[in-house]
């Protein structure tokens, strides 16, 4: 590796977008003493859409990074409840050799902080209020560096408005971490995929004496009006407490329905919300912050992820898990991976064992998500009628291991190797599908 550059604007690697995909790049990267620039829009704290709660899957990922887990904010949860057809489940997460059997809820005001000041302390150099324009091409069409410009920060932290004047940084490598508008990759001629399955999600917060719930809470039943004598989208809701005296509360909803295009998802959340218990408190005065709805691009729906010395990383590669809209594995997955293959790449010595080395970034992503999100393409396809979503959930919900091997499947959580049945049929049944 080479030495940090002297030049601030000069770096091996640049990442854009300091979101849990980039800063895990940029950490890992520092790590094996990479000189790396992250690149962050926005100032820190800043919000995200989402729903706060991290599957063991991606707490495997916070404790390999070293990130300290027992640290006060970090709230503990045991499993999964699912509630659907008149039925009430608690699926515990999996005991597993691969996975730790507890998941996380942490807001993402200062999850995504987290990560990024993890990064700063293993060498990468975070440069905040940045807003890349575009990116900085050689003769061949390959990139070499963005071009960018600084932002005034807003008083409640939010992306402001563009000042000053434009600045390019250099790097023969970048990483466009830069979420579902991934505007780096538009401008790099990348295109999503309309093949590729699509949702939306909506949250807010609410006091509630359910903050401390120590499960996961997800509702199958989305009704578009009376529950029971209305059409069932496909989607669900969830109820994750924070523990600070608010609950996450959000739903999400699938491109598979013909009413996708046409809800009201404000409405929609009030109308799930008007049937929960009065006790549970989630009514207009109880209510923390704005309703904010973002997209969960799913499947793979931006490809190819390495080209020109680019490779995408977490939401700018449509890396959302289709089975349950999860990203932040995925993100913080593929930033690692993206890591490995870059400090390999760096250490060829010739052009074309570089670019070898690189494109391998195309072929580990297939082989480790592209059958299983095939899988994830049918289902979300399955569940966009209405009846068949109704009849699962009538009818499934009421068989404990069945359920048992669906959150294996829709969480994405069995052991590799040595693991029990249902693992090896997950397991096969993702190597056998043609990759996304």
């Amino acid at each position: 590796m080479t030495k940090p550059s002297t030049d601030e604007r000069q770096a091996d690697v640049i990442v854009v977008g300091a979101g849990p995909g980039g800063s895990t790049a940029a950490s890992y990267l520092a790590r094996a003493g990479v000189d790396v620039l992250l690149l962050e829009k926005t100032a820190f704290p800043r919000e995200k859409v989402c729903g706060d709660g991290l599957t063991p899957r991606a707490v495997r990922q916070l404790i390999d990074l070293g990130i300290d887990i027992d640290a006060p904010g970090w709230i503990k949860n045991q499993g999964l409840r699912i509630v659907g057809g008149g039925h009430r489940l608690e699926l515990p997460w999996p005991d597993l050799a691969a996975y730790p059997s507890f998941g996380l809820v942490r807001t993402r005001l200062d999850f995504d902080e987290i990560l990024a000041r993890h990064a700063q302390k293993n060498g990468a150099r975070l440069h905040e209020r940045t807003a890349v324009t575009g990116p900085v091409l050689d003769a061949d069409g390959r990139i070499v560096g963005v071009t960018a410009k600084p932002v005034e920060e807003e008083s409640h932290g939010g992306s402001g408005r563009k000042v000053g004047d434009e600045v390019t940084y250099r790097a023969p490598i970048v990483i466009a971490a830069d979420g579902n508008s991934t505007r780096l990759s538009l401008a790099m001629g990348l295109r999503k995929r309309d093949d590729r399955p699509m949702g939306v999600a909506v949250r807010t917060y609410y006091r509630s004496l359910r903050h401390d719930d120590d499960w996961l809470e997800s509702w199958l039943e989305l009704w578009d009006g009376e529950p029971g004598s209305s059409a069932l989208l496909p989607g669900y809701g969830w109820i994750f407490g924070v523990g600070d005296g608010t609950v996450n509360v959000g739903l999400g909803i699938l491109n598979t329905s013909s009413a996708f295009q046409h809800v009201d998802y404000h409405q929609l959340l009030r109308q799930w919300l008007d049937h929960t218990p009065e006790e549970w408190g989630f009514w207009e005065h109880n209510r923390t912050q704005p309703i904010r709805g973002a997209a969960l691009p799913m499947g793979f729906n931006r490809k190819p992820h390495y080209a020109n010395g680019m490779l995408l990383v977490g939401d700018a590669g449509g890396m959302v898990n289709p089975f349950n809209g999860e990203g932040i594995a995925y993100a913080m997955e593929s930033g690692e991976m993206a890591a490995e293959v870059i400090t390999e790449a760096l250490s060829r010595t010739t052009v074309a064992g570089h670019e070898r080395a690189l494109e391998g970034y195309v072929t580990a992503l297939d082989r480790r998500y592209g059958g299983y999100y095939t899988l994830g393409r049918v289902f979300v396809k399955a569940i966009g009628n209405p009846k068949l979503m109704q009849y699962a959930t009538r009818h499934g919900l009421p068989r404990p291991m069945l359920m048992r091997f669906a959150l294996k499947l829709l969480a994405n959580l069995t052991d590799p190797r040595d693991g029990d049945a249902m693992d090896r049929i997950v397991n096969g049944l993702s190597k056998v599908a043609p990759a996304a």
